[in-house]
Formats: structure tokens, sequence, C-alpha cells
């Protein structure tokens, strides 16, 4: 049997389910298009300009790239992790020093991220407002219900 994680043990009958961040779903979506670009881009690099740059070079920084850009997926949700998005954001954008493109492409990804982050943690106070009218008007709707019946 599988061991049970830290929310499965302290999991009690009637507790509501946590949240999931909406700013954070966003911003793993994007950072995890970001890797299959710097992936992909490092291919590109890779066959234009292996003869320039050492071919283990080049594929060792994208892939790492690439990687870090899936690593950071797991950190957002810590109080530092939006500050490595940013960062990453940077980097790719500096890719553009390998292949010009890359500096289109960081700067709309980069966009996308601001976006992400921007309307995330909208959506995020939207839902914290919307839960806390419900559980007032649950608090003030209790003793309406009567007995229930199947």
């Amino acid at each position: 049997m599988a061991k049970m994680t830290k929310a499965q043990r302290e999991w009690r009958p009637g507790m509501p389910k946590k949240r999931r961040s909406t700013k954070v779903m966003f911003a793993s979506t994007v950072l995890l298009l970001e890797a299959f670009v710097a992936f992909f881009g490092t291919l590109a690099v890779f066959g234009l300009r292996r003869g320039e740059v050492a071919p283990g070079i080049i594929l060792g920084v994208g892939i790492a790239l690439s990687v870090a850009l899936v690593l950071a997926c797991a950190v957002l949700s810590r109080p530092w992790g939006i500050a490595v998005g940013w960062g990453l954001q940077l980097v790719l954008i500096l890719t553009g020093f390998a292949e010009p493109t890359m500096f289109i492409v960081g700067i709309l990804f980069a966009i996308c991220w601001w976006y992400g982050i921007r309307a995330g943690m909208r959506i995020d106070r939207e839902v914290a407002q919307r839960d806390r009218e419900q559980a007032e008007w649950d608090a003030a709707h209790s003793d309406e219900a009567g007995p229930q019946t199947p």
C-alpha cells in the first residue's frame, strides 16, 4: 500500500478541501511551456551553431535551463518562488544572444508570465472573498436548515 501524505493523514470527515492557487497553476503552465520552448530552442541552436560552440556546452546549458524551468514549478507556492520565475524569464530572454529569435520569444513569455501572475492573484482574491461570503451566509442560515430526511 502506498504511503499516505501528511494531508491524507490529517484529513477528517467534514473538512473542506484546500483550494489550489490559480496563480500557481497559471505560473506552472507558463514555465512548462517555456521548458518545451527552451528544449526545442536548444536543438535549433545545436543544429545552427555546433561548429562555433562545443555541442556539449550547447546541450548542457539548454537542457539545464529546461530542467530548471520544470523544477521551478515545485517552488512557486513558496514566497520566493515567483522571484525564481522572474529570474528564469530573464535567463530565457538572454538566450537571445545564442539565437536572436529568442529575444522575441523570451519577451512574449515574460508578458505571459506577468499576465498569468496578475490574473491568478486577482482570481485567488475573488475566490477567497466568495468563500468568506459563503461561510458568512452558511453561518447566518444554519438554523434554517431543518432535519435532513433521505
